[in-house]
């Protein structure tokens, strides 16, 4: 008995084969993703969400399409590519499988066409629920890495700014806020985006500062606002749910106002004079105490902190701290951006075992 053929004036079995091998790469994209939205990020409702892909994909893997599987034969076994034998980080891996995932869907809403016009419309709507799962999953995978950062550092413009940036990323830091109130825009676009790929190359997050546009133009994971700058509503409605949105407070009311608006963290400050805000009083130790009692989102102090009094401010109840002169101007910034570190973890620490105690 010869080949069937389908309507496509293909052979059947050639249209199962795809069908199958893609339903199989859309399940394993799907499954790997969901198991950091449970074990990675703890969260039940992205997972139950990659669960019911994979469950629906399954529905439509029937035995038929699993019976045209030619293994053996297969040429695209032997195949890879060296970018596909490692991974730079959590986040590499979630973004390839979720392409992965989402060309799979493409090929099976187009050739599911020739097996069942039902699957093909229900691979395209399957298609729209991964891009919307892949913007949700990055703006919560932000957010996490925001709640898990205490030290901020905000760049000066040093000479040997990429290096001393690096330099603090080696030594731990997983959030740096690109700030130079003087270059050029087209100056700054180019150093944001060297950053950006540094700050990523080393997992941490990338903010930039006042500029909404820029934040936008290179693709940043948020932007930290002044009071004079762009309303939170606006620069959201810019940026997108997914983006952090930051704001400087320097009194409780800016602190409370900013919250209601929003933000997704604050700063706190400046807890010292400081030549970074020339001509800006200091808001005080009594400030940060504050912040403290009722702040509802993460806050770093800032303002004039440095090695000797930084202990000063985590006493007063900071667990966050964000530096510029310490780290940028530093003759060692990798270790100075460690001794911050393990200040703040020891700080960490203590709050938790009070917790756990209490």
């Amino acid at each position: 008995m010869g080949e069937i053929y389908s309507q496509s004036g293909l052979p059947q079995s050639a249209v199962y084969r795809i069908l199958d091998a893609n339903l199989d790469r859309a399940r394993e994209g799907m499954r790997i993703i969901e198991e950091w939205c449970r074990f990675g990020l703890d969260s039940a409702l992205l997972t139950n969400e990659c669960k019911h892909l994979r469950q629906e994909l399954a529905y439509w893997h029937s035995d038929e399409i699993r019976a045209a599987r030619n293994t053996p034969n297969d040429p695209g076994i032997a195949l890879s590519h060296p970018q596909e034998e490692q991974r730079s980080g959590v986040a590499q891996v979630l973004r390839a499988n979720l392409c992965r995932t989402q060309e799979a869907l493409r090929v099976l809403e187009e050739y599911g066409k020739l097996y069942s016009p039902e699957m093909g419309a229900a691979c395209k709507q399957m298609r729209y629920q991964v891009y919307t799962l892949e913007t949700n999953l990055t703006g919560h995978q932000r957010l996490q890495k925001l709640w898990r950062s205490h030290l901020y550092l905000v760049t000066s413009p040093v000479a040997n700014l990429l290096e001393a940036v690096e330099a603090a990323l080696q030594g731990g830091l997983t959030l740096v806020q690109y700030r130079d109130k003087t270059a050029d825009d087209l100056i700054r676009l180019h150093t944001a985006e060297k950053l950006k790929q540094l700050c990523h190359r080393y997992d941490a997050l990338f903010i930039l500062n006042d500029r909404v546009d820029l934040a936008l133009a290179v693709d940043a994971d948020g932007v930290h606002l002044g009071q004079d700058d762009l309303p939170v509503a606006i620069a959201r409605q810019i940026l997108g749910s997914q983006r952090i949105i930051g704001r400087s407070t320097h009194n409780p009311d800016d602190l409370k106002r900013a919250i209601a608006e929003g933000a997704d963290y604050i700063g706190v400050g400046p807890v010292y004079a400081t030549p970074t805000k020339a001509g800006r009083p200091a808001a005080g130790l009594d400030y940060v105490q504050y912040a403290t009692q009722h702040a509802t989102v993460p806050w770093f102090a800032i303002g004039g902190i440095h090695a000797e009094n930084v202990s000063e401010v985590m006493a007063a109840g900071a667990n966050r701290v964000s530096v510029v002169r310490a780290i940028m101007e530093a003759e060692q910034p990798l270790l100075n951006t460690q001794f911050f570190m393990a200040q703040l973890h020891r700080i960490k620490g203590k709050i938790e075992e009070k917790t756990i105690n209490s």
